[in-house]
């Protein structure tokens, strides 16, 4: 079935004014059909982005075979589906909004609809999700069709290589960071390892080697079965003489926290990854958690990449 571009954007701009007294202007319409063609519109604030998608988002739904509205938080998702939710319902489509604290039944609801508003993260979680599930029923998400991402520039470019993570709990004993923490602290600077600090590596040096065989009872420490060993040496060695407390992180309520060299902030529920959070943890001597495991990632690029058809605006 062909749907064609001027009768269905006609049908919209007459709906917009009829419903929620605004009319399309021209530039508005243009910006639609650059949308519609899986390009980028680039459009200053206050010129109307909410309504503009509406335009390629009816005609794009009219196959049936859905469409997503990314945005980049969830209050703007809803503002936006509250807002034109009267326009698609008038012209019989259904719209939908996923937010955080949505179960899977009403995920399946909200991405069954002709249109469904998101933010970028919901949906590659939800996406890395349904690649885990056991029997396919239990997916909440239909076949990536056609999506308009709102800020493209930050999500495609600024965000384009953040990876999304699914992580388990991992088996290995905590115990190991607190033992290589201990021979760590016994070492000392320039005589058993030495700092270079423009690559951001800590190296034993000969000397070094010799004391990590006699407190690890080892016959040669650069053997292959100790890569281990030498694993939890460095990164206990990063974690004493490279980070430094209250500027690479910090410490509240026996918890090790991340501060963003960037801007200063705290960056709650982030943690470093292989094993240098868990040194950390054992250097200032707070709760070791477990290390975990990555169950399924993605970057954003690789998943918007896996639309049928992708356009942005910004």
């Amino acid at each position: 079935m062909l749907f064609r571009s001027p009768e269905a954007f006609a049908v919209v701009r007459e709906a917009g004014w009829r419903v929620l007294k605004m009319k399309h202007f021209r530039e508005q319409l243009i910006g639609g059909i650059v949308l519609h063609q899986g390009r980028i519109a680039e459009m200053k604030t206050g010129e109307g982005k909410t309504l503009v998608a509406t335009l390629p988002a009816y005609l794009n739904a009219l196959s049936g075979k859905g469409v997503h509205i990314v945005t980049v938080n969830d209050y703007l998702a809803k503002r936006d589906r509250d807002l034109m939710a009267p326009l698609y319902e008038f012209l019989g489509l259904k719209v939908g909004v996923i937010l955080h604290d949505l179960d899977q039944a009403q995920r399946q609801e909200q991405y069954n609809c002709d249109i469904t508003y998101a933010t970028n993260s919901e949906l590659g979680f939800d996406y890395l999700r349904d690649n885990m599930v056991i029997y396919k029923e239990e997916r909440v998400q239909r076949k990536l069709n056609f999506a308009v991402v709102d800020e493209v520039d930050s999500i495609l470019i600024d965000e384009a290589r953040t990876p999304l993570i699914i992580s388990g709990q991992g088996e290995k004993s905590t115990e190991f960071y607190k033992v290589a923490d201990y021979f760590a602290k016994s070492l000392k600077k320039e005589e058993d390892f030495t700092v270079d600090e423009k690559a951001n590596a800590v190296m034993l040096t000969d000397e070094g080697v010799k004391k990590a065989e006699a407190y690890f009872k080892l016959d040669n420490y650069a053997d292959a079965e100790n890569m281990e060993i030498q694993h939890h040496v460095v990164q206990a060695l990063k974690a004493n003489y490279m980070m430094k407390k209250d500027k690479d992180y910090m410490v509240r309520e026996g918890e090790v926290l991340i501060v963003d060299e960037f801007t200063g902030r705290v960056m709650d529920g982030r943690r470093y990854s292989d094993g240098l959070h868990q040194a950390i943890e054992a250097k200032e001597g707070v709760k070791v958690e477990r290390e975990s495991k990555t169950l399924a990632t993605i970057t954003y690029q690789n998943f918007f990449r896996m639309y049928n058809k992708l356009s942005g605006m910004t």
